[in-house]
This record gives C-alpha cells, sequence and structure tokens, in this order.
C-alpha cells in the first residue's frame, strides 16, 4: 500500500480506515502508546484497548454507509458503556457508583455513526474542578507545555486531542469544562445546552447545569460531528448580528498578551456592545461565580449524598469540601442566588431578541503552571463562564494563539444549539 499521511482529522481517519482499517488500528495504537510518557497516558486514560481490539473496531465499520465510519474518538469516564464500571475521576472502589446496562446516549450514537472509540479518559475527580488535576491518578499536563495544565475537568479528553492521539473526544461542561481545556490547548470546542439529551444519561455533576460537549483540532470537524449529534443546521439567510463584551468592558483584569489577542479576534466575528446591553449584561454578571457556587453545590450535595459520609475518605479534601457546602448555605443565600440566577436568563432572553450571539472572553490567562492552580484563578475562571452556565446556553468555542506560542479562546453564546449561527462561524 502506498503510503499515506498520517491521519489528523475526522475525514484523514476516515479515509485511512476504508483503504486499511488494520493499518488504522495499528496508527491508533502506536498513537495510545507512545504520543506521551506512560505517567501522562494514565493521567489522560483510565484505560485503552489492545491492538487487536482496535483493528476488530475498525474492520467492524470499514466501508460501511455509517456517516462517521473510521473516525476514533475518546470518551470522557462520565458517560456509561454498558455493563462496564465508571470511577468519574475518583478514587472509589468499583461498586460503589452505579453501573448501567446499557450505553449512555452519547457513546451509543457515536458507534451507530461509526466512529471507533479510543478509550474512556480520565478527569478532574467528580468533574468538580478547572485545572486538570487529580491527586488519584495524576495532573493532566498540557502535552505542548508539559510544565502546565491541560484545564479541566475534561482534561483527559482535551489532551488527547492536543497530543494528536485522536482527532474528536467527549467531554462535559458544566461551569468550563469544554471552554477552558479547549482554550489552554489550542482546541475547537461545543458544549450544548443543559437538559440536552446528550448529557441527561451521564454520572451528573449538578444535573440542571451539566451539559455534553466535545473537542477537535478543526473547526469542520466540530460542524461535522454537530450535524450528527445535534442536527443539520443551515446557513442563515442573513449575516448573523452579534457583540462583543471585552475585559474592560467587564470589569475584569487579563494578562495583557491576552487581553490584547481576544479584542483582535473578537472584532473579526462582531462589533464591541453598546452601552446600554453592556451594562445590562455585566450588571447580571456581576457575582454569578457566587451564585453559581450555591446553587450548583446544592446539586451536587444531592448527587452525592448517599456517599459523601459514609465514604469521606475516598474523596479528596477539596471535592469532598465543595460539595459538602451544598447541604449548608442559608435559606436567604439560597433564594439569593435563584434570584439573581432567574434575573440573569431574563437578560439574556431579552439580548437574544436582539442579537443572534455574544462573543466572550474563556480565559484571562494561558494555560496555568502547577502553582497557579489556586482558589484565586479558579474564582477568575468562572467569573467568565459561570453567566453562560446559570443560564444553560450553547457556545461554540474558537482558540487563539498568543505570542508566546500558548493559547486562551472566545467563546460565541447562543441561544439554541440548532442555531444557524454555527455552520456560519465554523465555516468561515
Amino acid at each position: 500500500m502506498a503510503s499515506l499521511t498520517p491521519p489528523q482529522t475526522l475525514g484523514e481517519w476516515q479515509s485511512l480506515s476504508s483503504q486499511n482499517p488494520t493499518r488504522a488500528g495499528r496508527e491508533l495504537f502506536h498513537r495510545l502508546q507512545s504520543a506521551v510518557s506512560p505517567e501522562q497516558r494514565r493521567a489522560i486514560f483510565v484505560e485503552t484497548p489492545t491492538e487487536s481490539q482496535l483493528i476488530a473496531q475498525f474492520e467492524r465499520v470499514a466501508n460501511t454507509i455509517a456517516p462517521l465510519a473510521g473516525a476514533p474518538y475518546a470518551l470522557k469516564d462520565i458517560f456509561f458503556l454498558a455493563n462496564e464500571p465508571l470511577r468519574a475521576g475518583s478514587n472509589f472502589l468499583p461498586g460503589i457508583l452505579p453501573q448501567q446496562p446499557r450505553d449512555s446516549k452519547l457513546p451509543h450514537a457515536l458507534r451507530g455513526f461509526g466512529m471507533v472509540l479510543a478509550g474512556k479518559t480520565q478527569m478532574y475527580e467528580f468533574a468538580y474542578g478547572l485545572t486538570g488535576e487529580n491527586d488519584f491518578f495524576g495532573h493532566c499536563e498540557h502535552p505542548l507545555h508539559p510544565d502546565r495544565t491541560s484545564g479541566g475537568s475534561s482534561s483527559g479528553s482535551a489532551a488527547a486531542v492536543a497530543a494528536g492521539i485522536v482527532p474528536f473526544a467527549v467531554g462535559t461542561d458544566t461551569g468550563g469544562s469544554i471552554r477552558v481545556p479547549a482554550a489552554f490547548c489550542g482546541l475547537y470546542g461545543f458544549r450544548t445546552t443543559a437538559h440536552h439529551p446528550m448529557i441527561a444519561d451521564a454520572f451528573p455533576l449538578a444535573p440542571s447545569f451539566d451539559t455534553a460537549g466535545w473537542f477537535a483540532r478543526t473547526g469542520q470537524d466540530i460542524l461535522q460531528a454537530h450535524r450528527y449529534l445535534v442536527g443539520r443546521t443551515t446557513l442563515p439567510d442573513r449575516t448573523p448580528r452579534g457583540c462583543f463584551l471585552d475585559f474592560e468592558a467587564l470589569g475584569l483584569t487579563a494578562d495583557e498578551d491576552v487581553a490584547k489577542a481576544y479584542r483582535g479576534a473578537a472584532e473579526k466575528w462582531a462589533f464591541r456592545t453598546d452601552p446600554q446591553i453592556a451594562r445590562d449584561l455585566t450588571n447580571a454578571f456581576k457575582g454569578a461565580e457566587d451564585s453559581y457556587a450555591i446553587l450548583q453545590s446544592i446539586e451536587a450535595y444531592q448527587v452525592h449524598q448517599p456517599w459523601l459520609d459514609a465514604y469521606r475518605h475516598h474523596y479528596s479534601t477539596a471535592v469532598w469540601n465543595r460539595i459538602d457546602r451544598g447541604r449548608n448555605w442559608t435559606a436567604e443565600q439560597q433564594q439569593k442566588a435563584a434570584a439573581q440566577r432567574t434575573l440573569l436568563q431574563h437578560v439574556w432572553t431579552r439580548f437574544f431578541k436582539s442579537y443572534d450571539f455574544l462573543v466572550l472572553p474563556v480565559t484571562p490567562f494561558p494555560a496555568l503552571r502547577k502553582t497557579e492552580c489556586t482558589d484565586e484563578n479558579r474564582k477568575r475562571l468562572l467569573q467568565l463562564n459561570t453567566p453562560v452556565s446559570l443560564a444553560g446556553l450553547a457556545t461554540i468555542v474558537l482558540p487563539i494563539t498568543l505570542p508566546s506560542g500558548l493559547t486562551t479562546a472566545l467563546q460565541i453564546v447562543l441561544s439554541d444549539p440548532l442555531s444557524s449561527v454555527i455552520p456560519w462561524i465554523l465555516k468561515r
């Protein structure tokens, strides 16, 4: 067989798989074994198939009519596979967390579309963090900048794509867990909406905030997957109307190179918001991270109530404390947080009556070093991402390369995951 360029995109993998499924299986196995160090492989993947198992998967779909046949992907270990243990990044022994007799809807759909599962990925414990750290299985490093983090909680999925192992990976986003690692790792990303069917049967962090999402190396691959996982969208019959808020308008600080690069990228997509709209939005955004912390932790406590005290020694201290606070908020704190969420949702609804999308930054800095993974930087990330999370909205994430070679991103916020803005953005 003639030499082929090593595949990078969904289409290139599909081409290789259709021509030579054995070679495709060997290529994927080689990447799984050699793309990162053994320590980082443990931090990225829960487990991976053998070479023969991968070849069998490629052979099963070769030359079928499945629309994504032969494209490999990685799956965050928050989605169930039939009768297989799920740990969700935790130190829980098998048998404590539930198993399911069938695949979650999202991996079931991907299997039906002909995609090849390269393995389940590690994550921040119970998806309750943004920094890619995991005290039990190792901190997930940025594949290109190993002194920095991949971001989380969908750390393994983002790192698997950034390392070139797979072209596509599934994650989740509750408070930024698609958006932040996409920004840190220079990837395209998509976050669906809260209560979308693709998240309904995953292991929850906070059910009314959780969303499914995915990473890819290219915008075209995001669009191709979107066509099947969310639904076909058509190009708009007019130029979509959007605006952006920069760090100054938001009243937030950022690294100088990040603020400058973000502003330059945002101006390519939208106009700066007019002063009144900016005031309405930013007033509603203020303190969103605090309201989110209250409401989200209450739901997390409800999920973990059967285990939180009985298996306390299986949790990391940081995650146990984040969940435990959910039972300790006062009625007044809860009411204030719920009122802000309602107000914010109304402000977003008014905004989308006049505009098709809003552009916001994702991070105020590039990928963090281990010593920079502090509570203060966690709060700064949540300030940028929880205004979207509280409203349960969809976003497209577009990477921005900084002069240093590190990356950040902008998020294009949408009212509908079937918005015609999506193909308009991703085809440009």
